[in-house]
């Protein structure tokens, strides 16, 4: 799919890859750009520097009410929603299954259930116009794993199974679907350190960016920003239990370094 003409609705748009993508897809001719983002006034900036077809709207994705109007906004202003990009996420904090229940449910709300919620939304009207594209950030996390936050490893599983689903059930009927999946890159998340996500390099969100572009218009499933993800996950699928014994090397360093969960 080329964005040029297309009308793009960006979750997490307020910085980050959010940020990048919203302003990549008004690089790319986008007719509206939607920023949505629970922080309005950073949202506003973006949309401010992109000009007068983007909108900022406030949005908290673990509320499928705030998700029905976000798209019921994007919509009285641009007409319909071309490209939905499900990409906000939240990191939380570092451990593992002795963290709160509310933190884990949290957790499931924006990267689990945002997505279905968002799907809901947006992908009956795209099937019926026979076009349509829905892009889910998960992490190389949901490929692989992170040995410093179960949460959100766990998680990022889920929303790589969802956009999974979505390719699966609909895909034949217009709707394009992909799944960004970066190590480290250079966002609110990282601002403190990048753990063992950046042992392959920290990316910027118009790096991000770009990968994403490219992918949507080959229309592929995966969007790997850090190409060696894909060596992992490969090997991962080659050799389950060898990689396991990797990644107990990895969290026992990890615990090492006096930062076990």
């Amino acid at each position: 799919m080329e964005i040029k003409g297309k009308v793009a609705v960006v979750t997490g748009g307020a910085s980050g890859i959010g940020a990048g993508l919203a302003e990549r897809f008004a690089r790319e001719s986008a007719a509206g750009v939607v920023v949505a983002d629970l922080n309005l006034e950073r949202a506003q900036g973006v949309a401010a520097g992109i000009g007068g077809s983007a909108l900022a709207v406030r949005c908290d994705v673990s509320q499928e009410a705030e998700i029905q109007e976000l798209v019921r906004q994007a919509k009285a202003r641009f007409g319909r929603v071309d490209i939905y990009c499900s990409n906000a996420g939240i990191l939380g904090r570092m451990g593992g299954i002795e963290l709160e229940d509310a933190l884990w449910d949290k957790m499931w709300q924006v990267h689990g259930m945002a997505h279905v919620w968002a799907a809901r939304a947006v992908v009956p009207e795209m099937i019926e116009r026979g076009e349509g594209y829905f892009l889910v950030t998960a992490s190389a996390a949901g490929l692989l794993n992170i040995v410093e936050t179960a949460p959100y490893g766990v998680t990022k599983h889920a929303a790589v199974a969802i956009a999974e689903w979505l390719r699966i059930a609909y895909g034949r009927k217009g709707l394009r679907v992909s799944c960004l999946c970066p190590q480290s890159v250079a966002t609110d998340m990282t601002k403190d350190g990048t753990g063992s996500a950046g042992i392959n390099g920290v990316l910027t969100p118009e790096q991000v960016a770009e990968v994403v572009v490219q992918t949507m218009r080959e229309e592929k499933f995966l969007a790997l920003p850090h190409p060696e993800v894909a060596k992992y996950f490969q090997a991962k699928g080659q050799d389950y239990d060898r990689w396991l014994g990797g990644m107990q090397k990895l969290y026992a360093q990890h615990a090492v370094e006096g930062n076990k969960p």
